[in-house]
């Protein structure tokens, strides 16, 4: 294998790691973007249901109970790492609309790292092609140096 072919295989590992790195992100993003879904049915939850309306509490597993709401001005909001606070409505709904601020932050990070990954793919992309394009120019006159020896004898 010569050197050119031996360049070629390491840059189609280095284009498929990025391609992985690239599919990952997009995962995470996918993820936070169910995760915004979610705040937004929270959200028009809190701002629809009122003290006695009728809820489906889910237990996990697929298991839900029939709930009445006690009070709907005292919501528990997760603050993340476990902690949880109770909330009037507004300020829940608020604490809730910040936690999207975030996600959306977190996600205009991951889709720059997915787009400097993608500039990064097409340039070796064209590194390759250009490379595949030397080398069978390099074949191309090895096969007329060929052909003019032999035309030589």
């Amino acid at each position: 294998m010569g050197g050119g072919q031996q360049q070629l295989q390491q840059l189609s590992q280095e284009l498929q790691a990025i391609d992985e790195e690239i599919e990952e992100l997009e995962g995470d993003i996918e993820e936070l973007e169910d995760e915004k879904d979610e705040i937004d049915e929270a959200v028009e939850a809190i701002e629809t249901l009122e003290t006695g309306s009728t809820v489906q509490v889910p237990l996990g597993g697929g298991a839900y109970l029939r709930a009445e709401v006690q009070d709907i001005d005292e919501v528990i909001v997760g603050l993340g790492g476990n902690y949880a606070a109770e909330q009037e409505q507004d300020d829940a709904i608020d604490a809730l609309r910040t936690k999207q601020d975030v996600i959306d932050e977190r996600i205009s990070e991951l889709e720059g790292e997915v787009g400097d990954l993608e500039d990064e793919s097409s340039e070796l992309e064209q590194q390759a092609q250009q490379m595949q394009q030397q080398m069978q120019q390099q074949q191309m006159q090895q096969m007329q140096q060929q052909q003019q020896s032999d035309d030589d004898e």
